[in-house]
């Protein structure tokens, strides 16, 4: 959505001298986070911790013209044509904002709050109900007071349906959230004891999330709950409340059944007179509630018996914080140590005991102190103890002064310790055997300490994807564009080895105006994955035409007999005005239409409607090298020459680009109306003039074993790698068939460990390779950078003779991939 600046200041009733009228579009609060400068409104809010009024001068170099601030900077006479809008305060600006957004929609919006399962509830509707809605979900867990506006302000014109989460911590900040959601019905799913010591009683932050539905037409919840029907009732609400029951038959919806499996659970239940069921692939009870919640929804949406089980049953777990790893000794680790609170834990244990009644293993729980309960320790001990002894938990090791304090409660095998460094230095972790283990901990304690020393060492060879840096590549070129310039981001050759969906996802997010892939089949898994915006096919094949048609992938179209063969079959199919990319030759003299084909391709372009040029564009055969600026100048001057004959004969504006990664930096003023960033969006200049982009991809390993080896011994096949003195010989898992180059063994390429390179010694083989670490610090487990911040790709690349593209998309496809987000 865009809103001129002169109708925010209005809306915002901020005091304002407008310096020039402009319209925005994104929202910014984490100067981090920047994408479109120039359609930017950034607030700058005043934290206990932070404020973020510090940004303004850094925002304004990086195009960022308008700013929300409840002070005016010093020195904003630097910055003289910059709007600022100032107000009282900066939160309560960028929720009216949102609020008045919100109205402007008159669309169902379902508001969620409750303590557990907010997120689950909200992206399982989004799985259940997609298929029939354009929807708007809260990204990630945008639920608090800065996240719940940046949420709503998501709804656009093509939003039929709109799913918020709201989170609160203290009496008071519903009502905020309330105005700015405004939800047409919505749900609250378990109460318990999060975020409890910001109010008096249980009661009182039942209310508080209840006040969310106030004006709503009705709210889902669960009936055999005491506190939420005698809250309800208390409230008075004139909001129809649909109060589904295990128990009373009265009730609308009525679960009169719950069968669970090895790893499915059945749910009978009666709606209206009707009875049916459905089953969901899950077993715990934190599931089977949330899912019934999603039943009431889609009972009220009007969905069918049928329709309900066909999608209930292919549900899929929504990433959570809890993770499953192999542990030494026959040992299985769950990791949960991000929050403690009785909630979680109970969910935790619930968790655990499926897995434990499966396996046969003893059940053990590693906790810390809970920090934040708002209840007394002599109540909150007594109930963590009471859950532990009901979840029949065989071993407890419990963590902090307070778990010391009342250790008496704990009638099962236990032990205490003061701190995380008392348990880890006591040798207790070496006393694991087939246990099923439970890692429970706030973030204070730091238990994911305690997770690595018990989790089984995996040599494994990684290719690490920081998604934040493609981000930051990414706003870096964005900066030097002009704000209506768009950008075609190359995300072929499996997103040059970084891995095409999770970085297409994230230039989507961003905003990116075009994808660009080499063959038809890699938009078509795109598109399945999800992926919405237009996508560019730079290499399209004859018989690709049905694939291309069905994703609406562009082709690119450089020949007569391609045009012809497309034209050919779109007719065929009843397509009109298809989109397609029109390729020059202007000197690479590769694929492409020349200066004496215009004359034919304008003519051929006009005598049909079945497609449309929405680019033309054209290839540098030398842009990142100065030594060829002067034949670069003249493919720029042929293809404008080109383009024009192409726009004679396309009534609608067509693009045109010829600007690559190394073209943008070096020749910006020809950016024309797009440009294509390619390998600078991995991190790696093309031209050598970008000092400032971010590496993207780290190529990882381990160390499998180390060897002392005498003076003349040999390493390796062909016994090529002989050593002149005595050394120490570590392999790790990674060779050949992983991408890493036979070239770059004996001694010609390196690696990194602890720092220092280790030089590649004898042939490498298909799956391990042979390193010298004599003269560096290090045991078997140890990590080893391939190449990444320590071991520029560049550099691999210049020990090769070749060029980063080709050690980039060498990485094979069973190396595994992690994205991460700083």
């Amino acid at each position: 959505m865009n809103y001129k600046i002169t109708d925010i200041v209005c809306i915002l009733q901020a005091k304002c001298d407008i310096v020039h009228e402009c319209t925005v579009s994104d929202l910014l609060t984490d100067s981090r986070s920047l994408t479109f400068p120039e359609k930017t409104l950034f607030f700058a809010l005043v934290t206990k911790r932070n404020d973020a009024h510090r940004y303004i001068g850094d925002l304004y170099r990086k195009g960022v013209r308008n700013f929300v601030v409840s002070s005016l900077p010093e020195d904003r006479k630097q910055m003289a044509d910059a709007n600022f809008l100032l107000v009282k305060d900066t939160l309560s600006a960028l929720q009216s904002l949102a609020a008045a957004h919100r109205k402007r929609f008159k669309i169902p919006v379902i508001g969620v709050a409750g303590s557990n399962g907010k997120t689950v509830v909200k992206e399982w509707l989004y799985q259940l109900l997609h298929e029939d809605y354009n929807m708007v979900r809260s990204p990630r867990s945008y639920n608090s007071q800065i996240g719940v506006p940046l949420s709503v302000w998501e709804i656009d014109e093509n939003t039929e349906l709109a799913v918020i989460e709201a989170g609160i911590s203290k009496p008071g900040e519903m009502d905020k959230l309330e105005a700015i959601i405004k939800p047409t019905f919505g749900i609250l799913t378990y109460l318990g004891d999060a975020h409890q010591e910001g109010f008096s009683s249980m009661q009182e932050k039942c209310i508080e999330k209840l006040s969310l539905f106030t004006h709503s037409e009705s709210v889902i919840y669960d009936g055999d709950d005491p506190l939420i029907v005698d809250s309800a009732e208390k409230m008075c609400m004139g909001t129809r409340e649909i109060a589904w029951s295990r128990k009373d038959k009265d009730r609308a919806l009525y679960i009169s059944k719950i069968v669970k499996g090895e790893d499915s659970t059945r749910i009978d239940y009666d709606y209206l007179r009707f009875s049916s069921s459905f089953t969901i692939p899950f077993v715990e009870d934190a599931s089977i509630e949330d899912a019934i919640h999603c039943l009431a929804v889609m009972l009220y949406l009007g969905k069918t018996g049928e329709e309900i089980a066909a999608r209930m049953c292919k549900l899929e777990p929504v990433a959570m914080r809890m993770e499953v790893k192999e542990g030494r000794n026959g040992c299985l680790i769950i990791n949960d140590s991000y929050n403690s609170d009785i909630n979680s834990l109970d969910i935790a244990l619930d968790f655990q005991n499926r897995r434990s009644a499966a396996r046969g293993m003893r059940r053990t729980l590693i906790l810390s102190d809970i920090l934040q309960s708002g209840m007394s320790p002599d109540e909150l001990y007594r109930r963590v103890a009471e859950i532990v002894i009901h979840k029949k938990i065989d071993r407890f090791i419990g963590i902090g002064r307070e778990l010391l304090s009342y250790k008496s409660l704990f009638p099962m095998e236990a032990e205490f310790y003061s701190t995380t460094g008392e348990f880890l230095s006591s040798g207790a972790a070496e006393c694991f055997s087939n246990e099923l283990i439970l890692i429970k901990g706030s973030r204070n304690y730091h238990f994911e300490e305690i997770s690595e020393a018990l989790e089984l060492k995996q040599h494994e060879t990684i290719l690490e994807v920081n998604l934040d840096a493609i981000i930051d590549n990414y706003n870096y070129y964005k900066q030097k564009l002009k704000p209506e310039t768009k950008i075609i981001c190359m995300v072929k050759a499996f997103g040059y080895g970084a891995g095409s969906y999770e970085l297409a996802k994230t230039l989507q997010d961003r905003g990116c105006d075009y994808l660009a892939v080499a063959v038809a089949d890699e938009g078509a898994e795109l598109r399945k994955a999800g992926i919405t915006m237009p996508i560019m096919v730079m290499n399209p094949e004859m018989n690709s035409f049905r694939t291309l048609f069905r994703y609406s992938l562009e082709p690119e179209v450089y020949s007569f007999k391609l045009l012809d063969a497309l034209i050919y079959e779109a007719e065929r199919q009843g397509i009109m005005r298809y989109p397609i990319h029109v390729k020059i030759d202007s000197g690479m003299h590769r694929l492409g239409f020349t200066l004496e084909d215009m004359p034919r391709l304008s003519e051929r372009l006009k005598s049909q409607t079945t497609v449309m040029a929405r680019s033309v564009f054209s290839h540098f055969a030398g842009s990142d090298e100065p030594r060829f600026d002067t034949f670069s100048r003249q493919q720029i001057a042929l293809f404008k020459e080109c383009a024009v004959a192409v726009q004679s004969a396309t009534p609608q504006p067509v693009m045109r680009h010829i600007l690559n990664t190394s073209g943008i930096t070096r020749f910006t003023e020809e950016q024309m109306e797009a440009v294509r960033l390619g390998i600078g969006l991995y991190g790696i200049s093309a031209c050598g003039m970008d000092t400032d982009l971010r590496t993207v991809s780290t190529l990882k390993t381990t160390i499998l074993q180390i060897k002392e080896l005498d003076e003349d011994q040999t390493v390796g096949y062909s016994r090529r790698g002989v050593l002149t003195r005595r050394s120490r010989i570590a392999a790790i898992p990674i060779g050949y068939a992983d991408g890493l180059n036979r070239h770059l063994g004996n001694r010609k390429g390196a690696v990194v460990v602890n720092g220092k390179r280790a030089p590649i010694v004898g042939n490498i083989c298909m799956d391990v390779c042979m390193i010298d670490v004599t003269d560096i610090d290090c045991k078997e487990g140890d990590r080893v950078e391939i190449f990444g911040e320590q071991l520029p790709v560049t550099e691999v690349a210049e020990w090769l003779q070749t060029i980063p593209y080709e050690i980039l998309t060498s990485v094979s496809s069973r190396v595994k991939r992690v994205y991460y987000r700083e």
